[in-house]
């Protein structure tokens, strides 16, 4: 993550919010992943506003981390509560492998930056302490504190946007995001231009979608993030499916979803069969699920006389004890 931000070149990073999503944007080719608060609250069926818990954040990111090679950073949210708790997040984060956590200078508990509320700011002095404590309690020295500022959500103006931005990279933050609640880019441009570089710069042109890459380019920020464009296209996909299959049966569906066999590639079925024929004996090879599904059936005998002896029902009982017959 330091890299990319210390790189003169442009790096993208797309967002995700489990270890699924994680392998497709590895896959990609995008230079790094942006673990969204928006969007795993909304995986888990929550709202954007705290309701998920740091806890439930750290597992979304244990599932991601262990499903990518590419730079994390975490959307810590405005670090779920003070000082204390910002140091007891960025301990396990960065023991997580994780390249660096996001804080944002709104008051605890956060409301997501599009809602129409009342967006209430922390005073400077609170978030840089906040800042500072993030910075001393990181477990490895590459772990990178990205620092967001709210100013221009909350409409205290420019002038407050960049004051405060100056005052978080002077108390360590490794860069800054501003962001932005505009359809029109020109405001995040102004700040851009009016930046010091006293820490890299970081986007989230999610409501200024207009902007081009060339423009981008030349605000000489370091990272661009597409922050919730995952989740959006994933429930975009599921509404339709939904709908076609509850209206029209499943036919017309399975011209347009994902074929199983795109499951197998990304979560890599082929490395679990060379591993049985590496570590399994030879008359095990390839019947290895039908044992354990018979070991299954003389465990839970009980299931099985519920259930009765035809095919379907062998499927229903394999499935709710979590043996899947592919």
């Amino acid at each position: 993550m330091r890299e990319l931000l210390l790189s003169p070149s442009l790096a993208y990073l797309m967002e995700a919010h489990d270890g699924l999503s994680a392998r497709i944007v590895n896959e990609s080719g995008f230079d790094g992943i942006w673990v969204s608060g928006l969007a795993v609250s909304t995986v888990l069926g929550l709202r954007d506003c705290n309701e998920a818990s740091s806890t439930q954040l750290l597992a979304a990111v244990e599932a991601i981390a262990d499903s990518t090679s590419l730079p994390i950073l975490v959307d810590g949210d405005s670090g779920f509560g003070d000082f204390n708790n910002v140091r007891l997040v960025v301990r396990k984060m960065s023991a997580r492998g994780v390249g660096g956590l996001c804080i944002e200078d709104k008051e605890f508990p956060k409301r997501n930056s599009f809602m129409a509320a009342d967006h209430r700011l922390v005073s400077i002095e609170e978030f840089c302490g906040k800042l500072k404590a993030a910075k001393d309690s990181a477990r490895r020295d590459d772990f990178c504190v990205v620092a967001r500022t709210e100013a221009l959500i909350t409409g205290t103006g420019m002038d407050d946007a960049l004051r405060r931005a100056r005052a978080y990279a002077a108390a360590g933050a490794d860069a800054i995001v501003i962001h932005s609640k505009s359809s029109n880019p020109g405001e995040v441009l102004r700040f851009a231009s009016a930046w010091s570089g006293a820490a890299p710069l970081i986007l989230i042109p999610t409501t200024y979608s207009c902007i081009t890459e060339k423009e981008l380019a030349e605000t000489g920020a370091s990272i661009v993030i597409w922050a919730n464009h995952m989740l959006r296209a994933s429930l975009a996909a599921m509404l339709r499916a939904c709908r076609e299959i509850r209206r029209d049966g499943v036919a017309r569906a399975e011209a347009w979803i994902a074929p199983v066999r795109d499951i197998f590639r990304l979560l890599q079925y082929d490395e679990l069969a060379d591993a049985e024929r590496r570590y399994l004996p030879e008359p095990y090879h390839g019947n290895r699920r039908l044992k354990a599904i018979a070991t299954l059936f003389a465990r839970d005998r009980a299931s099985v006389r519920r259930a009765g002896s035809s095919r379907s029902a062998s499927r229903r009982v394999t499935e709710d004890r979590g043996v899947f017959d592919v």
